[in-house]
């Protein structure tokens, strides 16, 4: 388990922000689930880069972050006092999720099985085609972008490429990074970025690349 001591309700949060796969409003997360998050858990959760929030309306929307999606495949602790079968069920939903139903899914990472959009169909592509992976690097952006140009962290688009080695992947990210309309670019404020971020990074031009955006 990560050394981050996240309590009971927060590990609870990741999960529901898993499932829902979207920006969620905290009234609908005590609205729908009865789950009330409060300012210090939000605050913990944001600094460790686990999730994101901002203002909407009189709420605060919330959204799972890359490192979130890592997180959630990692051991959770649910149990807390006074919430034995709560802790029971969660674990449980979390172990079964992440051991077999991911396994029969065909999807590579928890990330991809929660995806509002499906895109298991592309891991057909072959790997030794190089135009075949490039539309299915570009296919995924369409899938994780909510719109045209939108920015989407390379940590967030690997696990969709899991099965693909990693030297064709960022051979393909070199080769769309020179077609018009795709910018491929270092995150701007370094010290926001975390350890998956640096990993997922791509090389190019003499730089350490970590955002894509496709149609600007």
């Amino acid at each position: 388990m990560a050394d981050d001591k996240l309590i009971a309700s927060e590990s609870a949060l990741l999960v529901v922000l898993m499932a829902e796969a979207r920006e969620v409003l905290q009234t609908e997360l005590q609205e729908h689930y009865g789950l009330v998050v409060r300012k210090p858990s939000r605050d913990k959760l944001v600094r460790l880069r686990y999730l994101s929030s901002r203002k909407s309306g009189r709420s605060i929307a919330l959204t799972l972050e890359d490192d979130g999606w890592v997180r959630v495949q990692k051991d959770l602790d649910f149990k807390a006092r006074g919430a034995a079968a709560l802790g029971a069920a969660l674990t449980a939903l979390q172990a079964a999720l992440r051991d077999r139903v991911l396994a029969r899914s065909g999807c590579a990472s928890l990330a991809e099985l929660f995806a509002l959009t499906d895109v298991r169909a592309l891991t057909a592509a072959p790997a030794a085609d190089d135009q075949a992976l490039r539309v299915r690097v570009k296919a995924t952006y369409d899938a994780l972008a909510g719109e045209p140009g939108a920015w989407v962290g390379l940590a967030r688009l690997r696990p969709f490429l899991a099965d693909v080695p990693r030297e064709a992947v960022d051979e393909t990210l070199r080769l769309l990074s020179r077609e018009t309309g795709v910018n491929i670019v270092p995150e701007s404020n370094q010290k926001m970025l975390t350890e998956t971020d640096v990993q997922a990074a791509v090389h190019i031009g003499g730089q350490d690349k970590h955002l894509l955006a496709i149609g600007v």
